[in-house]
């Protein structure tokens, strides 16, 4: 399997269509204006334009293989324990890997659940989005010391939603200066920002430079959208910081992705790197 690109991918955060949006009521019920809470389906949809909305739901794994044929993607990380993302991974082994996402507001009922989803399921990753999580828990809060302890102890990465948040839900739990006093603790966890950093991805490039365990994932952001810093980061000193990762079918199309990513200036030698070898390297795909 090739992509347009010539070679394999890897996207770090893939999904399956669906028509049930109550996974997003855990963002509907702390916000407070009335498009989260009452218009949008998905509550950043007002940032997205043409979201792949209305993808068949009979069969996800049948339409996400398909659109992962279409356009070259090998493997594809996925959540567990979602009953969908389950079946992806005893179904197509080969194709799905588990990643988990984690709530610090549990504390050792988290750590419990997620011990035992890696032993069943393989994990090779753990999420979170600090600003979702009900109350919030910052970056560098104590309450996910445990968890970036347990990613350090099962030797995975962790991937954190870094930056202003899409949904309208204050931002401060997420703001890039508090990763620098996560890696300073934990000098041998692998951190991986998502969706962005921005307004601070200047800041993010500056950490990176300093952390060696501090990547950058391209989550939810149009190619086109890609930040210069972090492209000019890439093609310096960061070719092996910078990991793909897509948006769908949450927020973007795949065709959009792959439509537009033949236009970011990587050089030639970022393009493998950013594309599968860097998310081969962290999450251990031999």
């Amino acid at each position: 399997m090739s992509s347009p690109f010539g070679g394999p991918i890897v996207d770090t955060m893939i999904g399956f269509p669906t028509a049930d949006f109550s996974q997003y009521d855990f963002i509907r019920n702390q916000a407070k204006d009335a498009q989260t809470k009452e218009e949008y389906e998905f509550p950043g949809e007002y940032m997205f334009k043409g979201v792949p909305k209305e993808l068949p739901t009979d069969d996800p794994i049948a339409v996400t293989l398909s659109e992962m044929d279409r356009f070259g993607i090998t493997q594809g990380l996925v959540g567990v324990p979602s009953a969908v993302s389950v079946q992806a991974l005893r179904r197509h082994p080969d194709r799905f890997v588990a990643s988990f996402e984690v709530d610090a507001n549990r504390g050792m009922e988290g750590i419990r659940e997620l011990v035992a989803c890696y032993e069943e399921y393989d994990v090779r990753a753990v999420s979170a989005f600090p600003c979702g999580m009900a109350p919030q828990v910052p970056i560098n809060d104590k309450k996910m010391y445990p968890i970036y302890a347990k990613c350090v102890e099962l030797g995975i990465p962790i991937f954190v939603c870094c930056g202003v948040p899409g949904p309208r839900l204050p931002f401060a739990a997420q703001h890039v200066e508090l990763i620098d006093e996560v890696m300073y603790d934990f000098p041998e966890l692998v951190f991986v920002t998502r969706h962005g950093c921005e307004p601070w991805e200047e800041l993010a490039v500056k950490l990176m430079l300093k952390w060696p365990g501090l990547h950058y994932s391209t989550t939810a952001f149009s190619p086109k959208y890609y930040p210069k810093a972090i492209v000019d980061y890439a093609n310096t000193r960061g070719a092996d910081k910078v990991i793909y990762g897509g948006y769908f079918p949450m927020g973007l199309a795949l065709e959009r992705i792959m439509g537009e990513l033949p236009k970011v200036d990587f050089r030639d030698h970022v393009w493998p790197k950013f594309l599968h070898e860097n998310a081969r390297r962290i999450l251990k795909l031999n």
